[in-house]
């Protein structure tokens, strides 16, 4: 078989490397939204499936690709992979995929990374501990600090993006692995929120740290696919959005020791149109703080808390798959949901990931083979 240039580049590991150059950079854009006139524009593109960006203090941009690469991506230009990561399984919607970093990074070097790992033929969620050298092109002190109870050759719904506390405890989710019921198993890891301590141990706030009642990771059950998470800088309040079925899409605040009623209870139906459940409330389960029916397809959530858009100040980010868009929502004093605001819906594709970054701007990771990093920032703003 006769390979492209193309392809022996993407086999060499250098297509992305290329591609993400600044003078393939898409020109910015102009939008007018209900508040505030935005342009966005394309830092790198080229990307492999790329899934989580955070941004370092040095102002990169720290890049995982599903197929098991992390990049720091400057001036454009992504780098060639960071050395170090652990074995990724590529299997289904697994692969590499969040990166967060510890609150002390700038000294610690210390990172967080949530991927599918594999264990024969069978595949579960890790959450690994790892030092970014100083040189940023390898990771040293690579340790595994969780993996989950029950793997399965299931290549769905593995969650995972983590949160990492003000304690700097860890935050991370779950899904049911394809396999529904175990979101109410308390024996089970998946189709849940858990909580532990950056050196693996038990936090002391768990609900089930004693192992009695359910696993003492556990923090909260009930639990689709809850693909993003996160903690409000201005009150802590945990905050996760999860995918539904067909409808049923939720974000949630979880609680210790709550249920939040999957499969039990559900906004949404089977792909097939099948009834799941007993229906949309039942006693013992929680309600979402918000739902879509029909599916976004959500892939990760920020608060806004920053200084270039104040007229979006305690709003949510939703970023969305299936919709193609941004989901803005504006919240009242008591946290409720009271509006929503679909931003550049269908202008760049599947929006894998949505992040504020240090200066206010927003952050969008695209999904799939040639994925690009977007940053969207305040119209006439080119700093």
């Amino acid at each position: 078989m006769t390979m492209t240039f193309a392809s022996l580049l993407k086999s060499a590991g250098l297509l992305s490397v290329l591609a993400a150059s600044p003078a393939l950079a898409d020109e910015p854009k102009q939008f007018a939204t209900d508040k505030v006139p935005v342009r966005v524009d394309t830092i790198a593109s080229g990307l492999d499936n790329p899934w989580s960006v955070e941004v370092l203090p040095d102002g990169g941009y720290l890049v995982t690709e599903l197929g098991g690469t992390l990049r720091i991506i400057r001036d454009g230009k992504a780098s060639v992979p960071i050395t170090g990561v652990p074995d990724v399984a590529r299997q289904g919607q697994g692969g590499l995929l969040d990166v967060a970093l510890d609150p002390a990074f700038a000294t610690s070097r210390t990172l967080f990374l949530s991927m599918a790992v594999a264990d024969g033929g069978a595949y579960g969620t890790a959450i690994i501990r790892a030092t970014l050298s100083k040189d940023g092109k390898s990771l040293t002190q690579v340790q595994e600090l969780f993996r989950m109870n029950r793997f399965t050759g299931k290549g769905q719904h593995f969650g995972s993006r983590i949160a990492v506390a003000t304690d700097s405890s860890l935050f991370f989710g779950i899904g049911d692995r394809g396999e529904r019921d175990r979101a109410q198993d308390m024996r089970d890891h998946a189709g849940a929120i858990l909580h532990i301590e950056q050196d693996g141990s038990i936090p002391a706030a768990n609900p089930y740290k004693d192992g009695k009642a359910g696993l003492a990771e556990l923090w909260s059950k009930g639990h689709r696919n809850p693909q993003g998470i996160v903690i409000d800088p201005d009150n802590g309040q945990l905050l996760t959005v999860e995918h539904g079925a067909r409808g049923g899409d939720e974000i949630n605040a979880p609680e210790p020791g709550k249920n939040y009623g999957w499969p039990v209870i559900t906004y949404g139906k089977d792909y097939s149109g099948a009834k799941i459940g007993t229906g949309q409330a039942a006693d013992g389960y929680e309600q979402p703080l918000h739902y879509w029916d029909p599916s976004i397809a959500p892939g990760a959530i920020d608060v806004y808390r920053g200084a270039m858009f104040p007229q979006w100040n305690g709003n949510l980010l939703v970023s969305a798959l299936k919709d193609q868009l941004l989901a803005r929502l504006e919240r009242d004093e008591s946290g409720a949901i009271i509006a929503e605001e679909r931003l550049f819906e269908g202008e760049f594709g599947r929006i894998r990931d949505v992040k504020v970054a240090p200066d206010g701007s927003i952050l969008m990771l695209t999904d799939g083979d040639g994925g690009a990093l977007l940053r969207v920032s305040a119209s006439g703003n080119r700093s």
